[in-house]
């Protein structure tokens, strides 16, 4: 094979890998829209499949539009999700917190007491007298000595 056999070879198997991601992304959005019926449903896939690029391009620009909105509402409602799941928890949730563990006996009423004012903000203000110094950064180096080979 020479150059331009390679150079062809590589050009129609770029088209094959694009047209398979385009395909894959299309029968995602197919299955997750609602607005479409069983038979659309159906209809789309059949078109995708028997007519490979016709049918993806058709699908891109007759519904290229709402597969993108629908892709960023489904993002936004992911990043909504995880960040109830994990994010800081609320106010409600750390007193709650704070009563069960006086309820179980971890914490005495008086410790109770302090850790809600402090979560209420209503505690003491650290000043910066009594606040922790700010951790030094390390250095990579620990001392001056040149490096020498190992042996």
């Amino acid at each position: 094979m020479d150059f331009w056999e390679v150079m062809v070879s590589i050009f129609w198997f770029m088209l094959l890998v694009a047209w398979l991601t385009l395909l894959i992304r299309i029968f995602a959005d197919i299955f997750r829209s609602d607005d479409l019926s069983g038979i659309a449903k159906a209809g789309w896939s059949l078109f995708v499949i028997f007519l490979p690029w016709i049918g993806v391009l058709t699908y891109l620009l007759v519904r290229g539009r709402s597969m993108g909105e629908r892709a960023q509402a489904d993002q936004e409602a992911y990043g909504r999700a995880m960040a109830q799941r994990y994010g800081p928890p609320s106010l409600a949730d750390q007193l709650g917190q704070l009563k069960d563990l006086r309820d179980q006996g971890t914490i005495t009423p008086e410790e109770y007491e302090v850790a809600r004012q402090r979560t209420l903000g209503a505690g003491a203000t650290m000043t910066a007298a009594t606040a922790a110094p700010p951790p030094q950064p390390r250095s990579n180096v620990a001392d001056d000595r040149p490096l020498t080979p190992m042996s």
